[in-house]
């Protein structure tokens, strides 16, 4: 086993205080969050537009998100060998580099390649993304001891709701004054100034050590995961005489069925003889596995929804870009603003106060959704996503740490890969599917002569309709996670494992 010179254990402090150094590195991982998450939220808003601007269909241009999304899938596995393999000094700039790269891809397509450069663009900064993510829960679990992480979870939650709060209505006044290429000309800076912020004060935390990686298991998890997402997202595809895809979707979805089931078969047979791509043993935590359910549901409600949204205040609705982003602003400063409610409540009286009243209101405000139409009064648009902010905001921190924290410290950066693969899975396989729904209403009320409106409201209320039923498994399993006490449950996990 191997240190840098650099690095510092990343242990609790004695009095139960966060070490100074691995506070720091939080910060820096928090600002290059930020930056991610302001480039995922401005994109959502700019897909109708983008549509327009490129001549592509709704199908097509939900690629840019779920593209985003399906690589942070295939990547977020690797990162449990990188965090192993690296220092986070390495690993960190290693991912700001990459992110701030396929900005600059997506900011320079031009001309008839336009889409094909900003998918390209968009897969690169995704590729970069990945590996922030799992780094910051990773580093999270191992600096801040058990008894404050669900107050840290809920400073983060403040931290990162920035950027949806700020992103979307960013985002309309960008598309409506300057034009979509400055969503990446004013993402690009902000990347390059936590690059050099990385640079100067990263501190490395713990230790490396000489993990290998094994290239099948890496190319498995790209077919499982590239088959089932796509495969999804060609039931709404249509081909030049308007009929529908018939059963390839079908066949597709099966293929990645049975790469996943190898994937997973290979990690199993990993773990007898030497190390997995993604140890699989932290599935033997029931408190994980019920924590992690409810986060796959969540997350493919949530970005389905978030990517279904802008299409309908834009296309059915008939607002313009900054309106639509106006009115998701006050839901996404509610949810900042109640991180740190959140964590205090979670620390004090553990996560099911917290998840049974958040996933109700998420599923209320799916159902009210699905009863949308052209007129459907402003007021109530910001309500309802005030109400699901509010149950997003009351979800993610009891999740993150009653999952994490049921797990041993050696499994951390595996449970961290694992809740992040599945969270991405889930949200690119909602965009996929509730944008498919609403395409193929969209086709057929357009080939029967309705207005893009028209044609598009019963659409948007069906997709809807499909992610409120999803919510509902969520406030079944909510009432079955516990919170971890974070040394006896995880000694016991160690033994087991």
């Amino acid at each position: 086993m191997t240190t840098s010179s650099r690095a510092v254990r990343a242990q609790p402090a004695n009095n139960g205080t966060i070490d100074p150094a691995g506070m720091r590195v939080i910060w820096l991982l928090l600002v290059a969050a930020f930056v991610a998450i302001l480039n995922e939220t401005t994109m959502a808003i700019a897909i109708p537009e983008l549509n327009t601007a490129l001549g592509i269909p709704p199908e097509q241009g939900q690629w840019l998100t779920s593209a985003f999304m399906l690589t942070m899938a295939v990547v977020i596995p690797t990162t449990g060998f990188l965090l192993q393999r690296f220092t986070t000094r390495q690993v960190f700039l290693a991912a700001i580099i990459t992110f701030a790269a396929g900005t600059a891809v997506c900011l320079v397509a031009f001309g008839p390649q336009a889409f094909a450069m900003l998918l390209t663009g968009r897969v690169i900064q995704a590729a970069g993304t990945g590996i922030m993510m799992p780094l910051l829960m990773t580093t999270m679990m191992n600096v801040v001891p058990a008894h404050s992480r669900g107050r840290m979870m809920g400073r983060v939650g403040m931290v990162i709701s920035l950027a949806p709060a700020l992103g979307p209505t960013m985002s309309g006044i960008i598309l409506d004054s300057l034009g979509w290429r400055w969503l990446f000309g004013i993402v690009l800076p902000i990347a390059v100034v936590a690059m050099a912020a990385g640079a100067k004060w990263m501190t490395n935390l713990g230790e490396t050590t000489k993990a290998p990686i094994d290239v099948v298991s890496v190319l498995l998890s790209v077919v499982a995961f590239g088959g089932i997402v796509y495969g999804l997202s060609q039931f709404g595809g249509h081909g030049a005489d308007g009929g529908a895809a018939g059963a390839t979707p079908f066949v597709i979805i099966a293929v990645g069925a049975v790469f996943l089931a190898l994937f997973v078969w290979r990690q199993i047979e990993l773990k007898r003889s030497s190390q997995p791509l993604l140890d699989l043993g932290v599935f033997q935590s029931r408190n994980f596995v019920i924590s992690i359910s409810i986060m796959v549901i969540v997350s493919l409600s949530m970005f389905g929804t978030f990517a279904l949204l802008p299409q309908y205040l834009q296309n059915v609705a008939g607002l313009g870009a900054t309106q639509s982003g106006l009115i998701l602003l006050p839901g996404s400063v509610l949810m900042g603003l109640l991180g740190p409610v959140m964590g205090r409540i979670y620390d004090a009286h553990g996560p099911r106060v917290l998840l049974v009243p958040g996933s109700i209101m998420i599923a209320s405000a799916l159902f009210f959704y699905s009863t949308v139409d052209i007129g459907t009064p402003v007021w109530m648009l910001v309500t309802a996503q005030a109400v699901m902010s509010v149950g997003l905001a009351s979800s993610f921190t009891p999740l993150f740490s009653a999952s994490l924290g049921s797990l041993p410290r050696p499994l951390y950066s595996h449970g961290s890969a694992a809740l992040n693969t599945l969270q991405q899975v889930a949200g690119a396989a909602g965009t996929a599917l509730l944008i498919s729904v609403y395409s193929t209403f969209l086709y057929a009320g357009e080939a029967q002569g309705l207005s893009v409106a028209e044609a598009g409201a019963p659409g948007a209320r069906s997709a809807f309709l499909i992610a409120a039923f999803i919510s509902l498994g969520s406030v079944a399993l909510a009432f079955f996670v516990v919170k971890p006490d974070g040394t006896e449950e995880a000694e016991q996990a160690s033994a087991g494992h």
